[in-house]
């Protein structure tokens, strides 16, 4: 049996899809076990993340799990509940070593308390998900126009099934076990760049209007805490973290190549329509 938390969001979603397309067994833990929207093949538990002391049903008889960062104790209580092998969701930004950062101190600390754990352990540490295009949404719907934060900066953006792909190989093998894996998309675009790529996938001709440093900090200061506002400059005005090279780990890990941004805006075009 391997247990996904997070099973309803962005990557847990790819994960328990994954394992079931190879025929594993997997428990969904999700905060609410009625409302979720998870695959019928899939057992659906209550898990609440935030009380760690609540998961032993959760974890019990457990082989490997996926567990997502910035919740304290649920590695521990993953581990008291007999689980093997974890495979934690963490981030470019755990290598920086920046503790002042807020995204940095929670990534790191979350990797140091799988590391002290008594489970064996693989640490995924992916760049920016193409599905961060998603938030160009509200506007796409006004017009043809977008305005991009941080227009400079070009990105490996990776697939998050590819990122799925990759944790379900490292719960369900030992190749990976004390390992850390950096899964990358195949090229770094610029935001113009992608927009371009999902105009045509859109059949509309869509444009990039930058903003500059102080326009983008105020836009994001309207929905993000100003201490994750400052880690995001951290990252990319102050250029603590890479997210531009090229890394071939969806390769080594699944064996195929990582998708492109064209095929993940094929393949989610009517998201935005």
């Amino acid at each position: 049996m391997f247990a996904v938390t997070g099973a309803t969001g962005n990557v847990g979603s790819e994960v328990v899809a994954t394992l079931l397309a190879a025929g594993e067994p997997v428990r969904a833990v999700v905060r609410d076990p009625v409302n979720a929207n998870v695959p019928a093949a899939a057992e659906v538990v209550a898990g609440d993340l935030t009380a760690p002391g609540t998961l032993g049903d959760a974890f019990a008889g457990v082989r490997a799990a996926f567990v997502l960062p910035g919740y304290p104790g649920v590695v521990a209580a993953a581990a008291r509940a007999g689980v093997g092998h974890i495979v934690l969701l963490s981030g470019t930004a755990a290598a920086t070593g920046h503790e002042t950062n807020a995204v940095t101190r929670y990534m790191a600390a979350a990797e140091q308390e799988l590391i002290d754990s008594a489970a064996s352990w693989t640490i995924v540490r992916p760049v920016a998900f193409m599905s961060n295009a998603l938030r160009w949404l509200p506007q796409l719907r006004a017009g043809d126009e977008v305005r991009v934060q941080f227009p400079s900066i070009a990105l490996a953006c990776l697939d998050p099934a590819d990122l799925g792909a990759v944790a379900a190989r490292a719960l369900s093998t030992d190749a990976f076990r004390g390992e850390i894996l950096w899964p990358t998309g195949p090229e770094a675009l610029l935001p113009a760049e992608q927009l371009a790529i999902l105009g045509r996938a859109l059949g509309r001709d869509l444009r990039a209007v930058p903003l500059t440093d102080d326009q983008t900090r105020a836009e994001l200061l309207e929905t993000t805490p100003p201490a994750y506002v400052d880690a995001f400059f951290d990252f990319y005005v102050g250029g603590a973290i890479d997210e531009t090279t090229v890394r071939d780990t969806v390769q080594t890990v699944t064996g195929r190549p990582a998708r492109t941004f064209a095929d993940w805006a094929a393949k989610n075009a009517d998201r935005f329509r």
